[in-house]
C-alpha cells in the first residue's frame, strides 16, 4: 500500500534500486504496447534515463510503478508517431527472394500524366474563354503564379476588386 505524504511533504527521490526492481514488469508493459522487444528495452532505458537525470520527477501522487508504466506508455505512444512520419528500409520483401523489388514512386504513370495533361488544356481553353478582365487577372495570378500586389498594380485595380474578380472567374470555371 503506497505511503500517504502530508500535502506540503516531498517524496523522498527515486533510487536506482527502485528502478531496477521495477524493471521486468516495464519491459514486459513496454514490449504489449510497442510489439517490438528492442524498442521495449530502449523504451525503458530512456525512462530510468529521465528519472535518474531528474528530466521526470516522482511526486508521490500514484504508486512508482503506476508512475513509470505512464511514462512508458508515453514514451511508446511518442516513438511510435515518429516512426509512422518515417519510411523504413529494414520492412518489405524478403531480401532473398527471387522476385524483383518493387519501389513504388510519387510521380505519375503515362496514363495519370495523359489525363494530367488533357484536364490541363482543357482547363487552359477554358480560362481563355472567359471574359477579358477575368481573364488577365486569372492568368497573371493563378497561372503566372504572380502576387496579388503585383497583379493590383499591373490591372490597376484594388485587392478586394482582384478578390472578385479571380472568384467570379472560378465560379464560371466550375460552372
Amino acid at each position: 500500500m503506497p505511503q500517504v505524504l502530508a500535502a506540503n511533504a516531498l517524496p523522498p527521490p527515486v533510487t536506482w534500486d527502485a528502478l531496477v526492481a521495477q524493471r521486468s514488469f516495464l519491459v514486459q508493459f513496454a514490449r504489449r504496447r510497442a510489439l517490438d522487444p528492442l524498442l521495449a528495452d530502449d523504451v525503458v532505458h530512456d525512462v530510468f534515463e529521465a528519472v535518474m537525470t531528474g528530466r521526470a520527477r516522482f511526486c508521490g501522487r500514484a504508486a512508482l510503478r503506476t508512475w513509470l508504466a505512464g511514462i512508458v506508455k508515453h514514451k511508446v505512444v511518442d516513438l511510435q508517431r515518429e516512426r509512422a512520419n518515417h519510411c523504413s528500409l529494414d520492412t518489405g520483401p524478403d531480401p532473398h527472394s527471387e522476385e524483383p523489388l518493387s519501389i513504388e514512386t510519387p510521380q505519375p504513370g503515362p496514363q495519370e500524366r495523359a489525363e494530367l495533361q488533357q484536364r490541363l488544356r482543357q482547363t487552359l481553353a477554358r480560362i481563355a474563354g472567359l471574359p477579358p478582365n477575368l481573364r488577365r487577372a486569372v492568368e497573371m495570378r493563378l497561372v503566372y503564379d504572380q502576387s496579388s500586389d503585383a497583379v493590383c498594380r499591373t490591372l490597376a485595380i484594388s485587392p478586394d476588386n482582384l478578390a472578385v474578380r479571380l472568384h467570379r472567374a472560378r465560379k464560371q470555371l466550375m460552372a
